[in-house]
C-alpha cells in the first residue's frame, strides 16, 4: 500500500465515525428553539391560532397524576399525557383512568433515557412496546411521541416512524422541573412565550426532575387556562390541534 493511501484509510478511519455519530445526533439541535419554530413548525406543535395544546410528560405518577386529572376535570380541560412504557405497565389504572376521562395518551418511550450512543435497535424496540402498552390500555392507537429530554436523534426518528408515530415537541416550555419552581414562576414562562397555536410542556410527575416540583405545576395550572382563556384562545390535547389529522381508533 502506498503511503497516500494508507494516509486515505486513515483519514477514513478518522472521519466515518464523526459521521456516522454526526448523522445519528444532528436531529437533536431542533431541541433550540432558535430552530425548531422557524424551520420545524409541525414538530414545534405549531397548530391553528385559536388553539393552545395542553401536554404533560413523564407519566403516569401514582401520586402526582390523579390531582392534575381532578384539576382538569373542575377546569374543563381536556390534555395530552406523554407517558413512559415501564411506568404505564406498572401503574396501567392510571393510563386506563386518564384514557377515560377523554385525555390523549401518547408515547414518551419506554425509559427516560439519554441518547448519546446509537442503538437504533433498543430504540425502536422501546418506542414500539411503549405504543403498544398505550394501545392496549385505551384501545386506541396513540398517534405522538415526544422523545425524553425533547432530543431526537436519527434513531428515536426512525424508531417513531416504525412505530406509526408522529415527533412532536414544544414551542412554549415552564422549567417547571427545577427545584426552584415555583406556581408563578410557571405561569410567568408559559405566559411569556404564550401565542395561538403554541403546544405547552409540563409535567405530571417528578420521577426524574427535583422532588416535588410538579406542585407548581399543578397551583399554576388553573391560571395557566385562564390566561389563554382570557386571550380568546381555547385548550385541548393535541389530537385537537387541527389541521392536523385525528388520531387512529
Amino acid at each position: 500500500m502506498s503511503a497516500t493511501s494508507a494516509r486515505a484509510w486513515r483519514t477514513a478511519a478518522v472521519l466515518l465515525p464523526l459521521g456516522v455519530a454526526g448523522a445519528h445526533i444532528g436531529p437533536a439541535a431542533t431541541w433550540l428553539r432558535s430552530v425548531r419554530l422557524p424551520l420545524f413548525p409541525r414538530l414545534a406543535g405549531t397548530g391553528p391560532r385559536h388553539h393552545i395544546a395542553l401536554t404533560f410528560d413523564d407519566g403516569p405518577d401514582p401520586v402526582a397524576t390523579p390531582r392534575f386529572l381532578d384539576t382538569l376535570d373542575r377546569l374543563g380541560v381536556r390534555a395530552t399525557f406523554f407517558v413512559l412504557g415501564e411506568r404505564a405497565l406498572r401503574h396501567p389504572e392510571l393510563v386506563e383512568e386518564t384514557a377515560r376521562r377523554g385525555h390523549e395518551v401518547a408515547v414518551h418511550g419506554w425509559t427516560h433515557d439519554r441518547p448519546w450512543r446509537p442503538a437504533v435497535a433498543r430504540e425502536s424496540a422501546g418506542v414500539a412496546r411503549a405504543a403498544r402498552a398505550v394501545h392496549d390500555l385505551t384501545g386506541h392507537r396513540p398517534q405522538w411521541y415526544r422523545p425524553p429530554y425533547g432530543i431526537l436523534t436519527s434513531g428515536r426518528l426512525l424508531a417513531a416512524r416504525r412505530a406509526g408515530l408522529r415527533p412532536v415537541l414544544w414551542s412554549v416550555w415552564a422549567r417547571d422541573w427545577l427545584a426552584d419552581a415555583t406556581a408563578e414562576s410557571v405561569r410567568a414562562l408559559v405566559a411569556a412565550d404564550l401565542r395561538g397555536g403554541g403546544t405547552v410542556l409540563l409535567h405530571d410527575s417528578d420521577g426524574f426532575a427535583a422532588t416535588d416540583c410538579w406542585r407548581a405545576t399543578l397551583d399554576a395550572l388553573p391560571a395557566i387556562v385562564t390566561d389563554c382563556r382570557e386571550a380568546g384562545l381555547t385548550v385541548g390535547p393535541l389530537r385537537d390541534h387541527a389541521p392536523w389529522p385525528a388520531p387512529r381508533s
